[in-house]
């Protein structure tokens, strides 16, 4: 089987008194996802709008990829797969990587 599928993922930063916040979104045609992150300036440090940018865009799309990957597990095991078992450490890979 061969197909070609195109997702969007759009991320929202909105900063507001040392506090950036980020939303990001996946669009996949038939679903949507969204995670959230968020990042403070420490009154001690100078204030880098970028880098609180990239600490909560990247903070966002890293709750989004647990979701995609709790999804993942659900539609998984109602086909009656199997999925890696949960345990500490990486959470990514083909299981004999992480074992």
């Amino acid at each position: 089987m061969s197909r070609t599928l195109e997702w969007t993922v759009g991320v929202e930063l909105v900063e507001d008194e040392g506090r950036t916040r980020a939303e990001a979104r996946l669009l996949t045609g038939n679903s949507t996802l969204t995670g959230h992150g968020s990042a403070r300036c420490n009154p001690s440090d100078a204030d880098v709008p970028a880098i609180g940018d990239e600490l909560a865009a990247s903070r966002a799309m890293k709750d989004l990829a647990g979701k995609l990957m709790r999804e993942a597990n659900r539609e998984m095991e109602a086909a009656g797969a199997g999925t890696v078992p949960r345990r500490t450490g990486p959470g990514y890979g083909w299981p004999e990587a992480v074992s």
